[in-house]
């Protein structure tokens, strides 16, 4: 069925991406900033799973980014793991005035890797960078463990809006370009394909995981912290 133009730039991609990380790091604080420009300062824990539905344009590209906002309570988890299925992306949230979140990183890492249904790229958000005076982690310390880990890294504040929309922007981008790679890589072996019936030579199947690029492999470590 033929699509104009116009439907194709509504319709180009949807990616599900998760917020996670302990309780009161800031999670929906960081969705409420991004997706409305709003703040909730005595905003309570989030009690199961909210999602909202934000639009950014990549490339003339029209992406939409359907951000789930998961729990961090350990009561809820049992309910909210099953949310990660078809997760491409994920802001790994923790509060740089309380150690304690940071130090629990790892353990979201296991969990997600656990529950997700493919490599997930992956920022983690040192949130809060406002509380200056009550910092308990340094930028140098999320920096290492980004690195280590794999991991694009940003520091944030929710309460002044400081690189917010870059923390989500940064994983939706990451997801787009390692789509664009497959698209391009499945077209020229399509042309390559052709060519060879063309020319009456035999075509050779490859398996599929010969062919496929995951985001474990394309992920960087980079750091864009202000």
């Amino acid at each position: 069925m033929a699509h104009n133009s116009e439907d194709e730039k509504k319709e180009d991609y949807l990616f599900k991406i998760v917020l996670i990380g302990d309780s009161a790091v800031g999670k929906s604080n960081l969705l409420a900033r991004f997706a409305r420009d709003e703040f909730y300062p005595n905003s309570k824990s989030t009690i199961g799973v909210e999602f909202q539905t934000q639009k950014i344009n990549i490339n003339g590209k029209e992406v939409k980014a359907q951000i789930w906002d998961t729990a961090g309570q350990e009561r809820f988890r049992a309910v909210t793991s099953a949310y990660y299925r078809g997760a491409v992306g994920a802001l790994l949230v923790y509060d740089i005035s309380r150690r304690l979140t940071f130090d629990n990183i790892g353990r979201w890492l296991n969990e997600l890797q656990t529950h997700s249904d493919m490599n997930v790229v992956i920022i983690l958000v040192g949130n809060k960078s406002d509380l200056k005076d009550a910092r308990e982690v340094t930028t140098a310390e999320g920096k290492a463990l980004a690195e280590a880990k794999g991991l694009f890294f940003i520091e944030t504040s929710a309460l002044d809006s400081s690189n917010v929309t870059a923390s989500f922007q940064t994983v939706v981008r990451e997801i787009y370009n390692i789509l664009s790679r497959k698209v391009i890589q499945s077209q020229e072996l399509q042309k390559k394909d052709s060519g060879r019936l063309a020319n009456g030579k035999p075509v050779v199947l490859q398996a599929d995981d010969g062919n496929q690029e995951t985001v474990a492999e394309t992920k960087k470590g980079g750091c864009c912290s202000s």
